[in-house]
């Protein structure tokens, strides 16, 4: 089970609480299963027995459903079926304007492209994540639990011929209490005091943080923050992560997934001919985190950028391309989008023109087609507006729409491995299927090897090493399968320490939310970037572990990672050390950072503490006859206090000596 959206809060005066609500004590009500309108309106209306726990079908989970709950008094909670294919109409529960306050166009900066007003993205976005509701909402997978719900409303609630079923009912509580209130001002100020004043102190909401995954061609030193001589970086980005109106439930398979298997297969396809041929500038790869929540890692990086926190800063980037949703591509075009506002610099448009005509170069050698949208419209939702906010830096976002998304699931959990095609053969094994190279795949290949050869391009790399820059197919198919169906996989477990391993599935249903931890998406990308883009060295465990005492080693320049290898026939594995210039840095909004929970400038996503998440179901009486054996239990009770107190006032005459005992004597 999963529920709703983990209680998330945000800044008061953008949204409200963005959450269930649920009592301490649980919440509980009559089941009944939501099958028909009719169903519908018993819950609402005529139904004898409210309040209702409600079990639906992912078909009737609306907007419009969901809002008639949320204004019915008659409602205890919900839960839904989870469906692995969603509405043809498709269905968002995001907003139509997706992190519209956080983005670079404002009333100061293109006023007439603000608040989505020149192009919807996300027409499908119904702003459901955005509701707050009384009650507790929860996920269902349908297996055997979903089955015994329904076989206990079937024995004990269905309806028989149009009449109300008799006593007991079968009902249903749920169990997500939250300890956070209000919004992310009033929580973290108490969270604040807490730690201020209590000897012991309980978090009451957590800011959503994580980190960034980040590496470059040429090594940078780590250490040393804030300007680098004489050093151009050309940025390629994509995000890390996604949401959606569920609690640790968000596939994102479009969204999210397509683009960072597109940049990992990139980095891997380029990694060997940069080392061989380096271009003039150096190439950073960047992952960023929380991108779902206002650009909480892009934000935290350009933050840093800017106060010579990271390895590089705002004047070391020379440009960036950004690989946006591009999973539905389907032999279409691509799109080019660039920031119309920025362009109107005579510099800035040159360099833009510039890295369109190299990605064009590169796309016609490849039978692709690439386009650009209209010298007017907008950005899409992208992590390059954060950029664009501080500076005018030439960049572009690479997609599979020209203006409106294409993914009919922006956000949502039908936004999964079947709806970007990746689907395989019935008799395959588990390891076959890791191997099959799906039609999503083949697409993404070709996709990879367009950006890895157009950024070595404008990394200023030689033409004629182009055509040794292409990404495997094979690769891509394993990431696709390890991201979107089988995330404990032999070769996933090979790339992880060894210690990971034995854990399950660790990356769970793939793309999250994140709080205060390293994600388990996180912790993949940076053992697979390693793996993809480092050296197998002869260090063992210590020496992998503890770098700085080898000579020869820096852990300035590299990260040492110890992997677990391989599985051998036997069953075991050959761990070994791999060194990269792979690196973690901190995706926590800087607004937490200025202790600003009400900025204006920075995310300000913080999400709610709790103990427990479960639920239960149990047969309930009738209230007459819950009322009778409370009647009759204050009744046993009175006579019980009668009984006592004339037991006790005649304990003298009850409970005396009636003759004295004989004295004996021998």
């Amino acid at each position: 089970m999963a529920p709703v959206g983990g209680c998330i809060f945000h800044d008061c005066l953008i949204c409200l609480w963005l959450c269930a609500l649920a009592s301490i004590s649980g919440d509980t009500g009559v089941l009944h299963v939501l099958e028909t309108e009719a169903d519908l309106d018993w819950i609402l209306s005529t139904g004898p027995h409210p309040p209702y726990m409600v079990v639906m079908e992912a078909a009737f989970f609306t907007r419009s459903t969901m809002v008639k709950m949320k204004n019915s008094s008659r409602v205890a909670g919900v839960a839904v079926i989870k469906s692995n294919t969603g509405p043809t109409e498709g269905f968002s529960p995001h907003t139509s304007c997706p992190n519209q306050n956080t983005g670079v166009y404002t009333e100061h900066y293109g006023p007439e492209l603000a608040n989505c007003n020149n192009t919807v993205w996300n027409p499908l976005g119904n702003g459901l994540s955005y509701e707050d509701f009384a009650f507790p909402i929860f996920s269902l997978k349908d297996d055997n639990q979903t089955q015994v719900i329904r076989k206990c409303y079937e024995d004990h609630n269905m309806r028989m011929n149009g009449s109300a079923p008799q006593y007991p009912l079968c009902a249903m509580q749920l169990f997500s209490h939250m300890h956070a209130v209000t919004d992310t001002v009033t929580c973290m100020r108490r969270t604040d005091l807490q730690n201020s004043f209590s000897i012991n102190p309980e978090k009451l909401c957590d800011p959503l943080s994580d980190f960034n995954v980040w590496t470059s061609i040429r090594p940078l030193n780590n250490s040393i923050k804030g300007h680098k001589e004489n050093e151009s970086v050309v940025i390629a980005a994509a995000r890390l992560d996604g949401r959606s109106f569920f609690w640790d439930i968000a596939p994102s398979a479009e969204g999210t997934v397509s683009s960072i298997v597109t940049l990992l297969a990139a980095a891997q396809a380029l990694y060997p001919v940069a080392l061989e041929a380096p271009p003039q500038r150096n190439i950073f790869f960047t992952f960023f985190q929380g991108e779902a929540f206002d650009y909480i890692g892009s934000s935290r990086m350009v933050y840093d950028m800017e106060n010579s926190k990271f390895v590089i800063d705002l004047d070391n980037v020379h440009s960036l391309l950004e690989i946006g949703q591009i999973g539905l591509r389907n032999g279409q075009s691509l799109w080019m989008h660039s920031d119309p506002v920025s362009r109107k610099n005579t510099t800035v448009n040159k360099q833009v023109a510039n890295l369109v005509a190299n990605i064009k170069s590169v796309a016609s050698s490849l039978n692709l087609s690439l386009n650009e949208p209209s010298a007017t419209q907008a950005l899409p939702p992208s992590s390059f507006q954060r950029f664009l906010r501080v500076r005018p830096v030439p960049g572009l976002v690479l997609a599979d729409h020209q203006a409106s998304f294409t993914n009919r699931y922006y956000e949502s959990l039908y936004d999964t491995a079947t709806y970007l095609n990746v689907t395989y053969p019935s008799d395959l094994s588990p390891e076959q299927q890791l191997e099959y190279e799906t039609e999503a795949a083949k697409s993404l290949t070709q996709v990879a090897t367009l950006v890895a050869r157009s950024i070595y391009k404008q990394a200023g790399g030689e033409d004629r090493f182009l055509n040794n820059i292409t990404a495997d197919t094979k690769t891509v198919a394993k990431l696709l399968y390890g991201f979107l169906i089988m995330s404990n996989n032999s070769w996933f477990s090979s790339l992880l320490p060894p210690e990971a391993l034995g854990r399950g599935s660790i990356l769970g249903l793939v793309i999250t939310h994140i709080i205060n931890t390293l994600t388990s998406v996180t912790r993949f990308v940076q053992f697979i970037l390693a793996n993809m883009t480092g050296t197998v060295t002869k260090l063992n465990q210590s020496q992998c572990q503890n770098p700085k005492d080898v000579p020869g080693e820096s852990k300035d320049l590299y990260s040492y990672s110890w992997v677990s290898g391989p599985v051998s026939v036997n069953g075991t594995t050959d761990p070994y050390c791999v060194r990269s210039s792979v690196h973690l840095s901190k995706a926590l909004s800087p607004a937490f950072e200025l202790t600003d929970y009400g900025s204006r400038e920075y995310s300000t996503w913080t999400e709610s503490r709790w103990k427990t998440i479960r639920a239960r179901i149990f047969l309930v009486a009738s209230p007459q006859l819950e009322m009778m054996t409370l009647g009759v239990g204050v009744a046993v009770l009175l006579v019980s206090l009668v009984v006592t107190y004339f037991i006790s006032s005649k304990a003298e005459l009850l409970f005396s000596a009636t003759r004295e005992p004989p004295n004996t004597t021998y």
